[in-house]
């Protein structure tokens, strides 16, 4: 069904307006034909006839185009005349038309192309961008996407899919060689110094406050037959020992121990990247270590962490996150408009994207117009199309009474010449 809108109401009411002049054109032509023969069958003078050709051949002529703008919409007078009342008679077929005339005519590539390259895209966003107020705008729109996004995606669903991910890509991946890799870099690099200085310091500090336990756990290693007092004697010795050297490690970062250390951190390294045994026994233990409840629970957690800062962020129009994507879409809109190479660039994506639409989707988008009219009554359709071009269409009717009334004075007075 085809709804009449304000602007269809002020378009019936100009089609009123014109049908009537070209109406009464017609039967002004109609009238003076009568008078004009009545005068000339009761003796009036020769010039009547003239009149009369006129208005005869007006006549016809405005008949004739009022039968031809009328058969367009309906059957002239509700008689079933062939090839009348075409548009309600033919709408699917001129819907197809139509669907076919767009999309050759104006979703053709090299319109679009062309026009696209007329209206220059990238600078006009770049201009529109650059503008502070703009950007904040578009920051705020794409906080609410986010915003929303994240409020449809329900937490069990993202944590499911996000552990099935990343503990399908750890499983697959090997840990041993990666693992190697890194460990070498890390002591070739010396990054590895601040944690054995760390380890040093704090055994140092445990050491000092735990004497009486070391002395009392190496005295009970001595055999049942040894003295006491010598088993403690031995103890304290040892522990001063162990004091000794840990301070000494902890003071000389060129400490024999230290470099064992190292050398023990890269054969360790070798081993994971090339032993079988030592790449089994990482891959047992990474396999643990993803199989471990908490471990499973520590993605749902980092899921919920990462949903908490991602809403804090694009809630607060003042958030850091916001102020650095506003600046940073300002910036680029700043860069499109003074800088001519990448404002090509950009103009070539938006190019190459919507031709790559039109091309592959040019059929499905002038569907719509066939598949629209396809819904339309045919006699609703008339009468849509009838409002919208129906006025003009008098206009034939008007020009088909003059012309027609024209021609056959014409042809009167050549007749009579002749």
């Amino acid at each position: 069904m085809v709804t009449l809108t304000l602007t269809d109401e002020d378009r019936r009411r100009d089609l009123v307006r014109m049908k009537s002049i070209a109406t009464g054109l017609l039967l002004l032509a109609a009238v003076v034909y009568l008078g004009a023969n009545a005068a000339v069958n009761a003796g009036a003078p020769a010039w009547v006839g003239y009149v009369r050709a006129a208005a005869e051949a007006g006549m016809v002529g405005g008949l004739a185009d009022w039968f031809a703008v009328t058969a367009l919409f309906r059957r002239p007078l509700g008689l079933p005349i062939p090839h009348t009342a075409i548009i309600p008679a033919r709408k699917d077929d001129l819907g197809r038309g139509l669907s076919d005339f767009v999309g050759a005519n104006f979703l053709s590539e090299q319109v679009v192309r062309d026009r696209i390259i007329a209206v220059g895209p990238a600078g006009r966003a770049g201009g529109w961008l650059a503008q502070q107020g703009n950007a904040e705008r578009v920051t705020a729109e794409v906080a609410a996407v986010v915003q929303g996004a994240i409020g449809v995606l329900r937490d069990d669903d993202v944590r499911a899919v996000l552990e099935h991910a990343v503990v399908r890509r750890l499983v697959a991946a090997p840990v041993g060689p990666p693992l190697g890799r890194l460990l070498s870099r890390v002591v070739a690099d010396g990054a590895h110094v601040g944690l054995v200085d760390l380890v040093v310091d704090n055994t140092n500090v445990w050491l000092a406050a735990n004497r009486a336990m070391v002395v009392d756990v190496i005295a009970k290693q001595a055999p049942p037959w040894s003295p006491r007092f010598v088993d403690e004697r031995v103890a304290e010795r040892l522990y001063a020992e162990l004091v000794r050297v840990a301070g000494e490690v902890r003071d000389d970062h060129a400490h024999p121990l230290r470099g064992s250390l190292d050398q023990f951190l890269l054969e360790f390294a070798a081993d994971l990247r090339e032993d079988p045994g030592v790449m089994a026994r990482a891959e047992n233990l990474k396999q643990q270590l993803l199989d471990h409840p908490d471990v499973r629970r520590a993605f749902g957690d980092l899921w919920t962490t990462v949903r908490t800062m991602i809403v804090e962020a694009v809630e607060d129009p003042n958030s850091e996150l916001r102020r650095r994507a506003t600046a940073a879409l300002a910036e680029f809109g700043r860069r499109l408009v003074g800088e001519p190479e990448l404002r090509a660039k950009v103009d070539g994506w938006v190019t190459a994207a919507v031709v790559h639409l039109v091309t592959n989707y040019r059929d499905e988008l002038t569907t719509t117009i066939t598949d629209t009219i396809d819904r339309w009554d045919g006699t609703e359709t008339a009468r849509k199309v009838e409002l919208a071009v129906g006025r003009d269409l008098q206009f034939i009717r008007l020009n088909g009474t003059v012309v027609g009334a024209l021609a056959g004075l014409a042809i009167y007075t050549v007749t009579q010449l002749l």
